[in-house]
């Protein structure tokens, strides 16, 4: 679990394709790695759950499966390109951004970016299937980075970058890049709650599928509870 504030940038060193997927090494800065990761452990990498399979002083490596290189900005990197990185958390760790998981829903591209003041405001467009979970001040995680969404129109939504957050993160923004998108996780086990008790409700749900008793999760509880 990860919680979306960049702890380094690193290098994308090298990456090769390995049958369907890719295996990467991700050169780091003199100090994040020693005494913090050990073999096996997560590191998000551009908001990418990835387990370190060799460590060095200054570099680790990883697999990507054939889900992960596909459905994310993986599949267009090249070496030199620079990287969100965060460790995973701790119990101790300080929930500064929202909750993430690293596991990526698709790759989203930026539209437009341009400064008001000393802040920037960047539009994405997301995939149609990923943009009903993008809401108005709600968290959303863009290339590892958390950020609040601060408007959405259809598809594409409008994030605020402080001169704080400029500084910190590898990310560019320039419009016509693409960025790895993850929305909340709330959002998506919502949805799933929703579906399984309307299945229940209706006596059509699918084969093998969990139904949820007369008492679970409706429209109608969500609204009564301050939901919606």
């Amino acid at each position: 679990m990860f919680t979306g504030i960049v702890q380094s940038v690193g290098v994308l060193q090298s990456i090769t394709r390995t049958g369907k997927g890719a295996h990467v090494v991700v050169q780091t800065k003199p100090g994040f790695l020693p005494g913090k990761v050990e073999l096996g452990d997560s590191i998000a990498t551009n908001g990418v759950c990835l387990t370190a399979t060799a460590l060095r002083e200054t570099a680790y490596e990883a697999d990507l499966s054939f889900e992960s290189f596909n459905l994310t900005a993986f599949s267009s990197y090249t070496p030199g390109v620079k990287l969100n990185l965060e460790l995973a958390c701790t119990p101790a760790t300080r929930l500064g951004g929202h909750i993430m998981q690293g596991h990526v829903d698709g790759v989203g591209k930026v539209l437009e970016r341009y400064r008001v003041d000393e802040a920037v405001n960047v539009w994405v467009q997301a995939p149609p299937n990923l943009a009903r979970y993008i809401a108005m001040k709600g968290s959303i995680a863009v290339d590892g980075i958390s950020l609040t969404v601060n408007e959405v129109r259809d598809c594409d939504f409008r994030l605020t970058l402080i001169p704080h957050t400029q500084g910190e993160v590898a990310t560019s923004f320039a419009p016509g890049s693409v960025v790895n998108l993850e929305v909340d996780v709330i959002a998506r086990y919502l949805e799933r709650l929703m579906s399984v008790s309307a299945a229940s409700v209706g006596g059509a749900s699918a084969p093998g599928a969990t139904t949820a008793s007369s008492g679970g999760v409706t429209l109608a509880s969500l609204q009564a509870n301050g939901f919606f």
